[in-house]
């Protein structure tokens, strides 16, 4: 279970550092015509982060102490 937690944590919180640090994401919904949308990014992506550094901490030390 901590394992399959860390991988899930590890790999959401690089998914979301890509988006958020990168313009990958932006030119992506300008290729696909939702470019108004650019704006509200920050507001979900952001959220994310956090959550999955938090599930990847949470991993972690449930992984320590065990």
């Amino acid at each position: 279970m901590s394992n399959k937690l860390l991988k899930t944590g590890v790999i959401g919180t690089v998914i979301m550092a890509v988006c958020c640090f990168t313009p990958l994401l932006v030119l992506f919904f300008g290729v696909i015509g939702l470019s108004a949308l650019v704006g509200y990014l920050d507001n979900v992506l952001l959220p994310a982060l956090v959550i999955f550094l938090g599930i990847t901490a949470y991993a972690l030390w449930k992984k320590k102490h065990k």
